[in-house]
């Protein structure tokens, strides 16, 4: 069998050949040069990889001419619905017949519960090891696209459905680069669903040995401005989480900060802490909405005490309060948006009961997109959430399963 010039006799190629491969071509050609492999490897018809726009409606198709050529419109394809919402909800390889073109083959693309996108081959004939291999190749093209991403603008060009204003790109950028993790003592996924005039949410989760982090934060104002005070929101965040401040100290710079720049606006926020070792989580409110919380078939809001919002011209000292949090708890953290206006007619502790059984991935979607039908696909407010789900202390580590759910 033919590989990238190679000739292998009844070997399988593993995830090193491929990743090699790639890392031998420009960030622009790796997609092709795996493209290229499958191709020779399975005599396939047809490769490209698609991934959902940026407001999660869309499938955007990346093919080799695709990521060639940036001035070509890429192929984009309604998600609701469609066999590729099925991957992407389930995490599963799914085969469909193609008439005398053999079978098309979709893969899940994912990495540490980041759904990055969809493989999808025709291939003549198929066995179960090509099926392997091909589940192989999608956890490897993963990999790819976390490493390339980070040197092009494809991935981004490519989930422009809709324009995008200055605003907007300043937010989107302050977000972590995946929106889903997953570890052995959590499952964390997020979504923010930008208003009409950008509103200046922002969400951010970090890990260390001991700890994750996480916070929200919501800017007072619309548009550039708006994107601003986020900026300087998240960035003080980060730089006293960074340098090891504790909680206290991280908000109170994180406050210091709109004092001193932030051309006297506010924001209320959360930051989190929650220890991995099982030993107990931390919060400080800072005028923020409490999170929802959904333990034994229930949903309640936790008691919490509520400070003043971040920059607010006033002594103030933010309270380091205690989070009850237990395995088998999901937290859902979220911003006004997710119930202001024609929002307030969703109801979310409803929907955090509903999809119960689901991914944290789906919880999100489910919650956004009921917003975004309420308000009509105009939102006043940004809208944004942030759901956990907590297993408790695995000191062994995460067991992911075999194949592209990684």
């Amino acid at each position: 069998m033919k590989v990238l010039g190679a000739t292998v006799e009844g070997n399988r190629i593993g995830l090193a050949e491929v990743l090699a491969a790639a890392e031998d071509a420009a960030p622009m050609a790796s997609l092709n040069v795996v493209a290229r492999n499958l191709r020779d490897r399975f005599d396939a018809h047809t490769v490209s990889f698609l991934f959902a726009d940026m407001v999660g409606q869309q499938m955007v198709r990346v093919d080799e001419e695709t990521a060639a050529r940036t001035n070509r419109h890429p192929e984009q394809i309604p998600l609701a619905a469609s066999v590729y919402d099925r991957v992407l909800r389930t995490q599963e390889l799914v085969r469909t017949p193609e008439g005398r073109n053999g079978q098309r083959i979709l893969a899940p693309v994912t990495n540490r519960g980041d759904v990055i996108g969809i493989l999808e081959l025709t291939l003549p004939h198929v066995t179960e090891k090509i099926l392997d291999e091909i589940r192989e190749a999608a956890h490897a093209l993963a990999y790819i696209i976390v490493t390339d991403r980070r040197f092009t603008d494809l991935y981004h060009w490519g989930r422009r459905t809709t324009p995008v204003s200055l605003a907007s790109e300043i937010q989107r950028h302050l977000l972590p680069s995946a929106p889903s993790c997953e570890a052995a003592q959590f499952t964390l996924a997020t979504a923010l669903v930008p208003a009409d005039s950008i509103a200046g949410d922002t969400y951010d989760y970090a890990l260390d040995h001991n700890t994750l982090h996480l916070s929200i934060t919501d800017a007072m104002g619309h548009d550039v401005n708006a994107a601003l005070m986020a900026t300087l929101l998240v960035n003080a965040s980060r730089s006293a989480r960074r340098v090891g401040a504790d909680l206290a100290e991280q908000a109170k710079q994180t406050h210091q900060a709109l004092l001193d720049h932030g051309g006297h606006t506010f924001a209320t926020g959360q930051l989190v802490r929650i220890a991995l070792d099982g030993t107990g989580a931390q919060l400080v409110n800072a005028g923020h909405p409490p999170p929802l919380l959904l333990r034994d078939s229930t949903v309640e809001e936790p008691r919490l005490d509520i400070d003043l919002p971040f920059g607010i011209p006033a002594p103030v000292a933010y309270r380091v309060q205690k989070l009850d949090l237990r395995p088998g708890d999901r937290l859902v953290f979220h911003t006004d948006g997710m119930q202001e206006r024609q929002a307030e007619t969703v109801d979310l502790p409803r929907l955090i009961r509903d999809t119960a059984g689901e991914h944290p991935r789906e919880v999100v979607r489910t919650l956004t997109a009921a917003v975004t039908e309420a308000c009509d696909n105009h939102l006043p407010d940004d809208a944004t959430v942030v759901c956990l789900d907590w297993h408790g202390s695995h000191p062994e580590g995460r067991h992911a399963p075999a194949g592209a759910d990684r």
